[in-house]
């Protein structure tokens, strides 16, 4: 029998284009090629799609995020039929690869974790590794995400959304709500992730600096009052069958390298971060933070995988910070660490996603 044909597709068009590549990297890395075809494929910054070139690099090298080597063939996915991609190679008759029967869609952020390649593949009719598209959706808007999370009942933080229009014409209204959060607070990109675009501010000028730069990567911000808490993260994988969704041992990440939060250099440059699996918690807390993850992940319908973050006060009190529907997927990222301390590998964690995939039913569910 034909081994199942797997597309691990990575990069896209947005700020997380190199984390998207160095999670793929792992996942190419860790396929079990006896049982799997792959073929991987990278999205551009300028949203091309193409075959990844043999000399793609997946790493940081000498300080320098990777890129998507635009110099593949480039590809085209039909928006309707039986998965079939196609090669375009210009002056040339177009070369057929085949059906595909599983997408792996390692990336992150806008037009991406979206919900928008995911839509793309229900419309081809593609089974993908993953969240659908509203879980995916949801997801992405962290606003809209706290209101689903509230409305599940996890307690969540206090919060002002900042639109484009509300920033243009009612700046002041929006300053005053921000400062009634008390400092310091948190300003970033409402459909974001990495860590991109956030900043912490003190006063009312850094507040404004850090919207606007908040708004160079999404015209739609959030601004959240700072909690004071250990930052404890739990990771969520679908089941196979009807058994429900299983969590993993919660872990603490800190920051090790100085900085004043969790940005993008901690989460992806070396020894910037730790992380303490199991997290150092009394068991009765560990075990509600394990089932509020669930809670979470089956509020938002989310399928494959998610990572929950949550903060522990010293109060004793579990807050709900975010849900990550795509979370960073190199070996070396919190959700698979997180698994491998529950006793699956990152081997084992890849195979199991592509499993529930192919199993799923396309379309509809």
């Amino acid at each position: 029998m034909s081994k199942p044909r797997v597309a691990v597709v990575f990069g896209g068009r947005n700020s997380e284009h190199a984390v998207s590549i160095m999670g793929a990297g792992s996942v190419l890395g860790a396929i079990d090629r006896t049982k799997y075809e792959v073929i991987p494929i990278g999205i551009a910054q300028d949203g091309r799609w193409v075959l990844a070139a043999t000399d793609q690099r997946f790493a940081i090298e000498d300080g320098e995020l990777p890129a998507v080597d635009t110099s593949g063939a480039a590809l085209a996915l039909p928006s309707s039929g039986e998965g079939s991609l196609v090669a375009y190679d210009p002056g040339s008759i177009p070369v057929e690869l085949g059906t595909v029967d599983v997408v792996f869609p390692v990336m992150h952020g806008p037009f991406a974790e979206d919900g928008t390649i995911q839509g793309l593949l229900e419309m081809a009719g593609v089974r993908y590794v993953g969240s659908g598209v509203l879980a995916s959706a949801v997801g992405m808007d962290k606003a809209h995400m706290k209101t689903v999370m509230a409305a599940a009942g996890l307690p969540i933080g206090r919060y002002v959304v900042v639109r484009e229009r509300d920033w243009r014409l009612d700046r002041d209204r929006v300053l005053k709500e921000a400062e009634d959060l008390g400092w310091p607070v948190f300003v970033k990109p409402a459909r974001a992730g990495s860590s991109q675009g956030i900043s912490k501010a003190h006063d009312r000028a850094s507040l404004e600096a850090a919207v606007e730069f908040a708004r160079r990567h999404d015209p739609k911000v959030l601004i959240e009052a700072a909690v004071a808490g250990r930052e404890i993260e739990c990771a969520v994988l679908e089941s196979p069958g009807d058994e429900p969704p299983a969590a993993s041992r919660p872990g603490e990440v800190k920051v090790e390298g100085g900085q004043e939060f969790f940005d993008f250099e901690a989460k992806y440059y070396p020894d910037q971060m730790s992380l303490t699996v199991p997290a150092d918690l009394p068991e009765e807390i560990a075990e509600e933070l394990r089932a509020m993850a669930v809670r979470a992940f089956e509020a938002l319908e989310c399928e494959g995988l998610s990572r929950v973050d949550f903060f522990y006060t010293p109060e004793g009190e579990l807050i709900f910070n975010e849900i990550n529907t795509m979370p960073g997927f190199t070996s070396l990222s919190v959700a698979p660490q997180l698994w491998a301390a529950s006793g699956l590998s990152y081997p084992e964690l890849v195979d199991r996603l592509l499993q529930l995939a192919l199993h799923r039913s396309a379309g509809l569910r």
